[in-house]
């Protein structure tokens, strides 16, 4: 399976609105077509999307479309079909069959049926160059005042990377964070141990031409900064490195820009972000998005340290005490100063521990789920990857 997620970003910024009221006549009043996807040279399935766009003010999500032909082609003669998915709008490619290859030149190629007649689209052809390894990927700690949670300390991630062949100077990065965490307190519950993964936001780029030796050093990754479990056991970051061509990477400096951008009414709009796909029987059409062609190279860390944490996660797991007499289970309230009756009727509540050999039986208990079960945050299944040596 192909473990590699294209991280496109352009559903997001069509769907986006600028922070005027003011909404402009006939501004984008024309749907375009949105065509994105990703080929690599890593095994998998490779999947393209076709969409149509939405205004920038508009309510509604794009329309996804079937019914395209859609197919590959690669500079050695190839041709590499794709079939539609079972989600509308997806288009997947035949892993036994196709697989991208550096120093290969591809060309995506679709047909679709209008009310004129069929109608054709092309990529223009992207050269995937290869991509080099990460030469290191590193962390060093920080301590960070955070309000309402004190001291912490927290690290930032770097990566130091370079092509010594000289082909590659233009660089995207995706990562996997996964850490183990436990519930806190000496509590016994049916799940205290857990493991959580999460995947990069936001557009990490950088291009090398104007460095020095063009090597990227101490390209910052990540912060690790609020007062959260991730680095309270052991931690894992994987880091996939995708070559870029330069189109790609002015492409994606543009989106960056957008997204970080105010969202004034001058600011950079989705219709003025190129595409590399166009119909070259009518070059006045719109089309959107991006076909990625893209080689990768992955490196993971674990990181295993001690930090000082002030963990504010669990600050509402207040747990309680509750005793047993006869076959009810009974809370001191002390408002009226007497026992209430605890059940399953009248109060829905998570038991930390039991004291059966109590007299009589006690039993602590939080009415949150989180701080008795760690399955609502991630999983009591530890990675195939996990390596407890380190």
């Amino acid at each position: 399976m192909n473990c590699i997620r294209p991280a496109i970003l352009l559903f997001l910024l069509i769907l986006a609105g600028c922070v005027t009221s003011y909404t402009p006549g006939n501004i984008e009043d024309e749907q375009a077509l949105v065509v994105e996807g990703l080929i690599t040279d890593q095994p998998g399935v490779y999947t393209i999307n076709i969409s149509l766009s939405t205004q920038l003010w508009s309510i509604y999500k794009p329309v996804k479309l079937s019914g395209f032909t859609v197919w590959i082609t690669d500079d050695n003669g190839g041709k590499f079909d794709l079939k539609e998915g079972e989600k509308i709008g997806t288009y997947l490619t035949d892993p036994a069959t196709f697989k991208g290859e550096a120093g290969r030149t591809y060309t995506l190629h679709l047909i679709t049926n209008d009310r004129l007649g069929d109608i054709y689209y092309e990529s223009y052809p992207t050269k995937m160059i290869a991509a080099p390894p990460v030469d290191s990927v590193y962390y060093e700690k920080r301590t960070y005042n955070q309000a309402g949670f004190g001291t912490v300390e927290g690290c930032q991630i770097f990566l130091n990377t370079h092509d010594p062949a000289g082909e590659c100077r233009f660089y995207r990065w995706e990562y996997n964070e996964t850490w183990e965490f436990d519930l806190p307190g000496d509590y016994m519950v049916l799940n205290k141990t857990c493991w959580r993964s999460e995947n990069s936001g936001g557009i990490l780029i950088k291009n090398s031409s104007s460095l020095e030796n063009e090597k990227i050093t101490r390209f910052p990754l990540l912060t690790i900064s609020n007062p959260v479990d991730r680095l309270s056991m052991k931690y894992s970051l994987l880091v996939n490195q995708f070559s870029l061509n330069e189109g790609e990477f002015y492409y994606w400096e543009k989106i960056k820009n957008m997204t970080e951008a105010t969202g004034g009414f001058y600011d950079v709009v989705p219709a003025s972000i190129s595409s590399n796909v166009y119909c070259p029987d009518d070059i006045t059409r719109k089309v959107l998005g991006y076909f990625s062609v893209s080689a990768v190279k992955s490196k993971r860390i674990f990181i295993k340290d001690n930090f000082v944490e002030n963990n504010m996660m669990y600050f509402n797991c207040i747990a309680d005490t509750i005793h047993k007499s006869g076959n009810i289970w009974l809370k001191y309230n002390y408002i009226t100063h007497r026992n209430d009756t605890i059940s399953g009727e009248d109060i829905s509540y998570w038991a930390l521990y039991n004291y059966p050999l109590s007299v009589p039986p006690v039993k602590i208990i939080t009415w949150n789920k989180g701080c008795a079960d760690c399955t609502t945050r991630g999983t009591i299944y530890k990675p195939d990857f996990w390596n407890d040596d380190k």
